[in-house]
C-alpha cells in the first residue's frame, strides 16, 4: 500500500469572470458625483465616511471625472476578464492632470497598449 494518495486531477473550479476594479471604480465616481449634483450627499468627506475609506482616496478616485468621455467610454466597456487588466486607477492619475483631452487620449491608447 502506498502512502501517496492517488491523484483526483484539478479540485478547483476554474475561475469565473471578474470587472476590473477600474470599471467598478469608474462607475462608482460617476454615481458619488451624481449624488454630490443632487444633494443626497454634501462632501467628499461624507462618501469616505460613508463608503469607509480615506477622503484622500476618494478625491483621488474622484480624479478619473476629468478623463475626457472618450476615456469614461472606453474604461466602461473594458470587459469582464480571468486576467487581470493591466490598467489601474493609479496608473491612470498622471493622465487625469492633462487638461488637452487630445493628449489625453495619446496616454491612454499608450497605457492600454496601442488598443
Amino acid at each position: 500500500m502506498s502512502a501517496v494518495p492517488p491523484l483526483r486531477g484539478n479540485l478547483k473550479p476554474p475561475k469565473k469572470p471578474k470587472t476590473p476594479r477600474v470599471v467598478e471604480l469608474l462607475r462608482k465616481t460617476i454615481e458619488w458625483q451624481v449624488l454630490l449634483d443632487a444633494g443626497k450627499i454634501a462632501t467628499q468627506a461624507d462618501i469616505a465616511r460613508r463608503e469607509g475609506i480615506t477622503r484622500a482616496m476618494v478625491t483621488q478616485v474622484m480624479g478619473m471625472l476629468r478623463l475626457a468621455p472618450e476615456i469614461h467610454q472606453s474604461i466602461l466597456a473594458i470587459p469582464a476578464t480571468v486576467r487581470r487588466r493591466n490598467i489601474t486607477e493609479r496608473a491612470l492619475r498622471p493622465i487625469t492632470q492633462i487638461e488637452d483631452r487630445g493628449q489625453q487620449a495619446e496616454l491612454f491608447d499608450a497605457l492600454m497598449g496601442g488598443a
